[in-house]
Order: C-alpha cells, then sequence, then structure tokens
C-alpha cells in the first residue's frame, strides 16, 4: 500500500440478488434435510449469519429453498451464496451455483441483517421444517441455537486482513478493533529496511521488544494473528537493499522467526521494486526460497494493476513465478489509483482479469484460480478521489466470498472513521460513515 499516498477504500454495497418473483417452494419437505442457523458476528446494531443446508435424507438434492422470518425491524443488508427475495419480514432464498448438496453433504448462505433483536424464525426448507422432519413448522420458534463467535479467516491463510498500520494515521488500539468488528487478521505495515539487507518496522522500530510486538503479542492473545507486509509505495525497501535473493530471503527469514508466522506479505510498488526487473526477480526467487524453508507459509504478493486486471509488469511478475516455480500462494491486486470512474465494476472487472491470467498461465480452473487471487482495496477517497463506499465494499466482499477468492484487505483501519468528509486524509476515509464500518464487512469474508 502508498505509504504517504493517500488511498481510498471504496465503501461496499451489500450485494444481494433480489429476485422480482418468488417461486414456489417444494409442498413439502424431505426427511432428512435440516438448515441450521448460526449467528457469526453481532456489533449491537446488525449481525452476520449463516444458514447450513445438510442432506442426511435418502437421495441428493438438485436444488435447495430455504424460507425464514425476520423479526420487526430487521432487513437484509446483504447475502451471498444464494440468491433471494422479500416479502415483508419473510425472506425465501434460493440455491444459485450450490444447489446440488449429495446425500451426507452440505451448503451454506451466509448474510448480513440491520437491526438487532432476536434471531429469525419460521424455517423451512424445501417446503418443510428446517429440523428435518419434512413438516412445516406450526410455531414461530428460533431453529437453532446460535453462537456469537467471530468468522474469521481458515488457520494460517489470514483471507480476511485489512491493513493496520501502527506507525501512521492515529492507529486503534488492534485488540479493541477485534472485538467491535469481529475481524481476526490484520495485514501490518510495514517492514522496511533500517540500513542495507536488515529489516525493522518502518525502518526504524525493531522486530522485538517494542510496540510493534506488543501488539502482536495482543492480537494473539485475543484470538487473532497477522501477516506483515513488507515494502509499500516509499520507504527504504529490503528488495533494492538485498544484494541476492539469498540474503533477501534470510530478511524475510528474520521476522518470520521473530513471529512465529504463517503468512508475509509482499506490497511490491514502484519503480524501485514492482518496475524494477532486477529487483522484481530477486523477490520472487527469495519467496521461492522462503516456501523451501518454511513449509506451509502462506507468501502473498501485493501490487497495482489496470481496470481489466495486470499491467506489463504484473503480468511478468505472474509469468515469473511460474518460471522460477516460486509457489507464490496469493496474487492481490490493489484496484484504486487506476482510472476507475465506478470502483465497485473495476475493482471485479480487475480481479476478474487477474484470475484469468492465472489461469492461462498455471492451467488452472476457474474455481482454482480464484483461490489465488486477492483483492486490497482502498477505504473512502483514494489519492485520484475514486470513491468506495460501504455499500460498494460490502458488494465487493460479497463477490469476493462468492467467488472462493484468497484473500480480501483494504488500506486501511487507520482511516475507517468518518469525520472528514471530502478529505484524504491518514486518519479517516473522507466519506460519511460509522467507524470500523469496512473493517466489519470484511470480517465477514
Amino acid at each position: 500500500m502508498k505509504k504517504f499516498r493517500w488511498q481510498i477504500l471504496t465503501i461496499g454495497l451489500a450485494v444481494a440478488t433480489v429476485v422480482g418473483g418468488v417461486l414456489a417452494a417444494p409442498a413439502s419437505g424431505a426427511s432428512g434435510v435440516t438448515a441450521a442457523f448460526t449467528k457469526t458476528s453481532d456489533w449491537g446494531t446488525g449481525y452476520e449469519a449463516k444458514y447450513t443446508i445438510a442432506n442426511s435424507g435418502g437421495s441428493a438434492l438438485s436444488s435447495w429453498t430455504v424460507e425464514f422470518t425476520l423479526p420487526s425491524g430487521q432487513s437484509i443488508a446483504s447475502l451471498w451464496d444464494g440468491s433471494y427475495a422479500a416479502n415483508g419480514q419473510n425472506i425465501t432464498v434460493r440455491s444459485t451455483w450450490n444447489g446440488n448438496v449429495p446425500v451426507g453433504g452440505s451448503t451454506s448462505f451466509g448474510f448480513t441483517v440491520k437491526g438487532s433483536g432476536a434471531n429469525p424464525s419460521n424455517c423451512k426448507v424445501n417446503g418443510g421444517s428446517c429440523d428435518g422432519t419434512g413438516n412445516p413448522p406450526t410455531t414461530t420458534t428460533t431453529t437453532t441455537t446460535t453462537t456469537t463467535t467471530s468468522n474469521p479467516p481458515l488457520p494460517g491463510t489470514g483471507r480476511g486482513a485489512p491493513y493496520l498500520y501502527l506507525g501512521w494515521g492515529d492507529p486503534q488500539n488492534a485488540t479493541q478493533v477485534m472485538k467491535d468488528t469481529g475481524v481476526k487478521w490484520f495485514t501490518l505495515a510495514f517492514v522496511l529496511s533500517s540500513g542495507g539487507c536488515n529489516p525493522a518496522w518502518d525502518g526504524q522500530r525493531p522486530l522485538t521488544g517494542g510496540a510493534d510486538q506488543q501488539t502482536i503479542n495482543a492480537i494473539r492473545a485475543a484470538g487473532g494473528d497477522v501477516v506483515p507486509s513488507f515494502g509499500g509505495w516509499s520507504g527504504n525497501k529490503l528488495g533494492p537493499n538485498c544484494s541476492t535473493p539469498e540474503a533477501l530471503a534470510g530478511a524475510y527469514q528474520q521476522v518470520i522467526n521473530a513471529y512465529g508466522l504463517k503468512a508475509i506479505d509482499i506490497d511490491i510498488e514502484n519503480s524501485d521494486e514492482f518496475e524494477n526487473t532486477v529487483v522484481q526477480d530477486r523477490i520472487i526467487a527469495a519467496l521461492k526460497i522462503v516456501k523451501k524453508n518454511n513449509p506451509g507459509i502462506q507468501t502473498i504478493v501485493t501490487f497495482g494493476t489496470s481496470t481489466t486486471g495486470p499491467n506489463f509488469y504484473g503480468n511478468r511478475l505472474i509469468d515469473q513465478s511460474k518460471a522460477l516455480n516460486a509457489n507464490i500462494d496469493v496474487f492481490t491486486l490493489m484496484p484504486f489509483d487506476f482510472g476507475s470512474s465506478n470502483i465497485r465494476t473495476d475493482t471485479i472487472g480487475a480481479a476478474t482479469g487477474l484470475k484469468n491470467k492465472l489461469k492461462s498461465t498455471f492451467g488452472w480452473s476457474d474455481a482454482e484460480a480464484f483461490k489465488h487471487v486477492g483483492i486490497s482495496g482502498m477505504n473512502g477517497l483514494s489519492d485520484q478521489r475514486e470513491l468506495t463506499t460501504v455499500d460498494d465494499w460490502t458488494a465487493i466482499r460479497d463477490w469476493s466470498k462468492s467467488n472462493g477468492l484468497g484473500r480480501l484487505a483494504f488500506w486501511s483501519v487507520n482511516r475507517d472513521r468518518g469525520g472528514c468528509d471530502g478529505q484524504v486524509s491518514a486518519g479517516c476515509s473522507g466519506i460519511q460513515q460509522a467507524d470500523l464500518a469496512f473493517t466489519k464487512i470484511t470480517a465477514g469474508f
């Protein structure tokens, strides 16, 4: 991410596919088919939840329909992995791409709700009771026990990890952010050179014994984890200062060893790294060494993009990763400051372009290629005054989730505040928003 150039993250619109007519559910439900409600996050004025459809019946399902009633004052804000229609408080959700459920299998859809109060009631799956009896419910009851756990990324991946910069932009208390939003992972910026091939936070603060380590320890004590980010737009970076791939891998390893990391992010930008082919190859080769020496670690590269996908240097980075057999896990685009007139459309277009490039380069299927795609946006106003709204970011989150992307981040938690309308600022987004709105959305990825 650009360290001193302001970057704006578009606030996402909840993308729910609302169909105009309600198709009739089957007349009776199949015994052994259940739909279990789980609340995954609650922030007081709304919550995120999911229904898991499980098939323990005698035959496979080719489609499913789930119906439920929201309490008065609640409404669907966004929904993914299904299409829905609302008739007052009555919600009907139908399968989209995930309708086939074999015997013994399960699938799910997720959603966010505006409003507080009780859980949904009157749950039906394919016309019958969600408890699997096949009989429609006769009373208004909550069908399953709910939990209030957050929705963290898969262990070791950091799939939903917004950037937090401890040396800039009035950083919030990380554990309080976790408590307020349900987010579990942070991408911590930035590890730079403190002189030569020596890593330090912001090129100044020590890896151990300082505020950065204290923050990491606190995040982990609260059940979360971190992905340190190396590089960024400005500053003295390790890529140009470490003379060989081996030396650069050694600098990365110092940070890995300091914290016992599960993932690292290389934010490769500007003419000193991204557009310098010698340094670009050095970084790729160093990541190959890191993968060899740290089985199971996830390597991420983050870089700029055009509105249709990777530019020349991005395509080169992908080609060289293939040629050098670097086994990079996630290629993350930064869809902002890229001449966009519609952040939502252009972000999805750029990510789709990246997917197509990965598909053609590595021979992956669409689904496999999407697993290696990441998006790292900018909340509010960007340097070029591109606008990302909360609704936009919700829509981008939902699209990313439904397509199985490998990572979702934004620049930055520091800026995830209102109070500076129309300004490009280090400590707020430049738009009207609730505090930590983007972080809450990202926590649902």
